[in-house]
């Protein structure tokens, strides 16, 4: 019987810890800032840029939420890498995961997912009632994903569109806002663009094992995620497009359509990173890596907030 060493535990330690924060994902915190759309979208409607008062309770608010979606969506990861735990195995990256390569041990990956979730729904129900409601939804609907809908066609990437509608309703209902049912649209439709390029990346870095590594990619064909590709694109565009001009809360002049050329280049540019260079599998890596993508980004931000500021005038909707 090998002898029992206490030192050998202690130096398992550090390498737990550093499983663990891996495990939490800290680089797709990034699709938790869509929670503060409500927040962009309600310049000069809720709070005025040349009173701050309004805007940093606002954005407080805001910001808490976004931390509790880090918590709770952190949590989601780590159940996500327990299930997929054995097919993480026979994948070239995803293998060296710390739950699938035995970094992280599963007894302490359960605890740890199912604290993160009930400080999360906690402090959900501090600020708000019906946040309370979305968030519980988000986590069911997640687990659910994780469980059954990643191995059904189809439904699979539709359920990972919910996940961001959740997040941009969770951003409206924590400031007690209306926001118009096109930016639902848009951000459902872009989720699924998104989910539809992962899963094309997917099937082509997993080669022959990806009826292994994911079930749902030996239903998936190339030329079949190509053509809903093509649809979904361009519907994401011209959604965006109808809502520039037609949404009641825009300026009456139109002007936000100025930034629907931006639109179509981050577009344009995020499907050249998809079809050419094959990084759609990591659409977190794609948001913090690729510099015209951020900078078109970053540009959109500035020319929507000052055509908000500029033009929109202080309506009820």
């Amino acid at each position: 019987m090998a002898s029992y060493s206490p030192k050998q535990n202690v130096l398992k330690i550090p390498g737990i810890t550093a499983g663990l924060i891996k495990s939490l994902r800290p680089k797709q915190w990034t699709k938790n800032l869509i929670v503060y759309f409500a927040l962009f979208f309600t310049i000069n409607e809720t709070w005025n840029a040349s009173d701050m008062s309004d805007l940093i309770d606002m954005f407080i608010k805001a910001s808490v939420t976004f931390l509790l979606f880090c918590v709770l969506s952190s949590g989601i990861y780590i159940i996500n890498d327990l299930f997929d735990a054995e097919s993480d195995r026979h994948h070239p990256i995803k293998k060296m995961r710390p739950i699938a390569s035995g970094k992280l041990p599963i007894f302490i990956a359960w605890p740890v997912s199912i604290i993160m979730i009930f400080i999360g729904i906690s402090m959900s129900f501090y600020l708000n009632h019906s946040l309370m409601f979305v968030s519980v939804i988000y986590v069911l609907s997640s687990i659910l994903y994780s469980s059954i809908f990643r191995h059904v066609f189809i439904l699979d990437v539709m359920l990972i569109s919910t996940g961001f509608i959740l997040r941009a309703v969770a951003g409206a209902v924590v400031l007690s806002v209306p926001i118009s049912p096109w930016l639902y649209a848009c951000t459902g439709l872009g989720a699924l663009l998104i989910a539809l390029c992962k899963r094309k990346s997917e099937l082509l870095n997993s080669a022959n094992i990806n009826f292994v590594q994911r079930k749902t990619l030996s239903q998936y064909k190339t030329s079949l995620l190509d053509m809903f590709i093509s649809i979904v694109a361009p519907s994401t565009l011209i959604t965006y497009t109808l809502y520039t001009f037609t949404s009641p809360n825009l300026p009456s002049n139109h002007a936000m359509i100025l930034t629907v050329p931006i639109v179509i280049y981050g577009l344009f540019r995020y499907l050249y990173l998809v079809h050419v260079r094959h990084e759609g599998e990591n659409p977190e890596d794609i948001l913090v890596s690729d510099v015209p993508l951020m900078l078109s980004i970053l540009f959109w931000l500035i020319i929507s907030t000052l055509i908000l500021i500029m033009f929109r005038s202080n309506i009820q909707i």
